[in-house]
């Protein structure tokens, strides 16, 4: 079979368990030619379909994630590796670096604190930004934290990229000028579906309410915060008022952004007093 007609197949069967089948199709073909999308859909011709392609496509259909196939997941400029270890960086995520080059403008931070960093993606993505910035990523977890490093090193990041184990902020010393916050903020009754059933539950629940963390956190950024510093806090979208609330107790301004759906995503936190 051909690629184009290989392509077709893949896509009918994905269909009925994937919001996106032709882009699976064509992402795990690419992964099993070894070769970059781009360059699959330009050579369709000159290529032949791998015994491989069977194997990624079953093990899609089982539900699991693309980018835990694949290992590879694109995230705002760069591309990092993922593994079941971590959380698949997601373009939700991009609002935060958005509100960070809002903040900032033509400025650079110059030390950047990523709270639950996963595989890096939030520092890494503003490291690359800001080629004059240093920041820590802390996680709890080590395994996340080796693919982190690993991500760092593959960007050529490693010497502005400092990752440690640890239990949020706690021990940590300011002032940062930039503070990236991603955390477990789903509910834990809440039915999941999809990609996260094969994410770490670590990395997504955060007690009755998803709160937990966030209830940990706020008090420890005005410690930590540059006075013309920012927190940029990932939220659900229906707990604007909940975390701003929690940060507003600390004594901090807070305004929201959207991400690209239009639904409230990033809470961003300044010094002040919240009007």
């Amino acid at each position: 079979m051909g690629v184009a007609p290989a392509l077709r197949e893949a896509t009918e069967r994905l269909s009925s368990i994937s919001a996106t089948p032709r882009l699976d199709a064509e992402l795990l073909l690419a992964h099993a030619l070894e070769i970059d999308r781009n360059e699959l859909l330009m050579r369709q011709r000159d290529l032949s379909v791998p015994p491989a392609f069977e194997l990624l496509l079953q093990r899609r259909l089982t539900g699991e994630p693309i980018a835990y196939i694949t290992g590879v997941r694109d995230f705002w400029t760069i591309s990092l590796n993922v593994t079941p270890d971590v959380l698949i960086p997601r373009p939700d995520s991009e609002t935060l670096i958005e509100a960070a080059i809002g903040h900032f403008g033509a400025r650079s931070p110059a030390r950047i604190l990523d709270l639950g960093t996963g595989s890096g993606a939030l520092l890494l993505a503003a490291l690359s930004q800001w080629p004059q910035a240093s920041g820590v990523g802390i996680d709890i977890s080590p395994a996340a934290l080796a693919v982190a490093r690993s991500n760092a090193d593959n960007l050529g990041l490693s010497p502005r990229a400092d990752f440690r184990q640890g239990d949020w902020a706690e021990g940590m010393d300011g002032p940062f000028d930039l503070i990236l916050v991603n955390p477990p903020y789903i509910a834990r009754d809440v039915a999941l579906s999809g990609d996260v059933l094969h994410e770490p539950e670590s990395a997504l629940f955060a007690g009755a309410e998803g709160l937990d963390d966030y209830r940990r956190i706020a008090p420890m950024l005005p410690r930590l915060l540059a006075r013309d510093g920012m927190a940029a806090i990932e939220i659900g979208y229906d707990q604007r008022h909940s975390v701003s609330a929690l940060l507003a107790d600390q004594g901090l301004s807070v305004a929201v952004r959207h991400d690209l759906a239009g639904h409230d995503r990033c809470l961003v936190a300044t010094l002040g007093r919240s009007a």
